[in-house]
């Protein structure tokens, strides 16, 4: 049964590792389908495979996994009462081991011959997935070729990250369907794993020759934490010897020569895997996300990037690292680096404001630790939805305003000129925060990595060591902000 496994998916793990369980489930003929017996006796002659599932322990790169694996050689690929049967006992053993469950797809979908008894296999491997969500265990899908309908609508869309093989047809309806449906051909571009990746469905693709070495790197990352020791905490800065100077430190904060926050993340971090798009049909690049492991600790990283402006689609995109980093029982930092949130004409038809709220409310109740770093300019509340965490630490050049000097003279005086006194009157400094009690601390100039990576490992062990439970990682987060008293 193994080497019938390997087709198009033995080079994801290790040779000898894969030990296919269930082998006594044998598919019956529910509908009494006519012919169906034939073809799943021809199936099982042509493929040298007995089921289109097989599910079974296995390694990767010595990594111990649970492997569920689609064989489209066997009727399509198509998912009947035993492939949905193994494909549950497969995530039931990932929860019962606590090893992360790897699925790879190549099917057309649900298995006609077997009616509504194939179709509802969706919600059964839905609430398997459900359980392995329950002991932060990591799902971890690759889309073959083909892989539509209920499979994809089921348990590989709710992957923690997915990614496709280079070239492979996607979507819920195959293409003959979805024209038959229709009445229209369809574009060169449609049903495509580069399509998917482009509208932010999926996190990568992956040629098939390196999708082993992809997977490596994923389990790598995902690996138990290893902590390295963080006795002392990094050296901030209580005060400056000169007044600061608020245009100045605008302008500091602005400079193309300030290293970007996802930069910063590829120089320290050990190993880390990239988190794509919203799964709404959007992946806006004004923020970089992964997850990450720094310092032995693996985490949610959300980064923004000065040059680019986040829409709608940024904030769930961030909304949906929030839901990974809740499920995996993962810590989330985010580098606050930007003016503000689009406020264009399509932003706000697009429900921008909505889309704030939304993630405010969100990393205000992520039940994990939480820390944001400012590296360069916070902006209204666009960057302050980032930035409502346990800790929020500022560098010294940064800057924090509830609006732009630009925008504040220019609502305030109708003279945009006047932004470098707007500034100085906004209070937008570091030590602005940390007098004003919003910044925990201030890191000293200049922006780099290693001081960083220091912030992130003591701050984060010390926060895991003070609360004994998600729900007080939540509460003790509402109080900080609620307490935020007028005075």
């Amino acid at each position: 049964m193994e080497e019938a496994a390997t087709r198009g998916s033995g080079t994801l793990y290790d040779p000898g590792s894969f030990e296919p369980q269930d082998g006594a489930l044998s598919s019956r003929d529910p509908l009494s389908w006519e012919g169906y017996r034939d073809a799943l006796d021809a199936a099982r002659s042509s493929s040298a495979a007995d089921e289109s599932v097989v599910a079974g322990p296995a390694r990767i790169a010595g990594h111990e996994v649970e492997l569920g694996l689609f064989d489209f050689t066997f009727l399509g690929g198509s998912m009947g009462e035993v492939a949905g049967e193994r494909l549950a006992r497969g995530l039931e053993r990932a929860k019962e081991r606590r090893v992360p469950f790897i699925l790879r797809t190549a099917t057309g979908g649900a298995r006609m011959q077997e009616g509504m008894r194939s179709l509802v296999q969706m919600p059964k491997v839905v609430a398997a997935r459900l359980g392995l969500s329950e002991t932060g265990t990591p799902l971890i899908a690759v889309l073959g070729h083909p892989t539509t309908g209920g499979v994809l609508a089921s348990l590989a869309a709710l992957a923690d990250v997915t990614v496709a093989e280079a070239g492979a047809t996607v979507g819920f309806g195959g293409p003959r369907v979805a024209e038959a449906f229709t009445g229209r051909p369809l574009t060169g571009i449609s049903h495509t794993a580069e399509t998917a990746l482009g509208s932010g469905l999926i996190d990568d693709v992956i040629d098939a020759s390196g999708m082993r070495a992809y997977l490596a790197r994923a389990l790598r990352t995902l690996a138990p934490d290893q902590p390295h020791e963080t006795a002392h905490a990094p050296p901030t800065v209580e005060k400056r010897e000169e007044k600061p100077d608020a245009w100045r430190a605008v302008a500091a904060a602005r400079s193309t020569q300030r290293p970007l926050g996802f930069e910063l993340l590829l120089e320290m971090s050990e190993s880390l895997i990239e988190l794509r798009g919203d799964r709404q049909g959007v992946d806006d690049p004004s923020i970089d996300s992964a997850i990450a492991r720094v310092a032995g600790r693996r985490m949610v990283v959300i980064a923004l990037d000065r040059e680019r402006v986040p829409g709608p689609g940024a904030f769930r995109k961030a909304r949906r690292c929030l839901e990974i980093a809740a499920r995996l029982h993962l810590p989330v930092v985010t580098f606050v680096d930007t003016r503000g949130a689009d406020p264009g004409e399509d932003s706000e038809a697009a429900g921008i404001a909505w889309e704030i709220a939304k993630l405010l409310e969100e990393l205000l109740a992520v039940p994990v630790p939480t820390l944001s770093i400012v590296i360069g300019e916070g902006g209204s509340g666009g960057a302050l939805a980032f930035a409502a965490t346990d800790v929020l630490l500022i560098f010294e050049d940064a800057v924090f305003s509830v609006i732009g000097p630009e925008m504040a003279a220019q609502i305030l005086w109708r003279d945009k000129s006047r932004a470098e006194e707007a500034a100085g009157r906004l209070k937008l400094g570091a030590f602005d925060l940390l007098r004003l009690d919003i910044a925990d601390g201030v890191l000293p100039e200049p922006v780099a990595s290693g001081p960083i990576a220091a912030a992130i490992a003591y701050h984060l062990g010390r926060l895991s060591e003070q609360a004994t439970s998600p729900a007080e990682h939540v509460s003790k987060r509402l109080e900080r902000w609620r307490d935020r008293d007028a005075h």
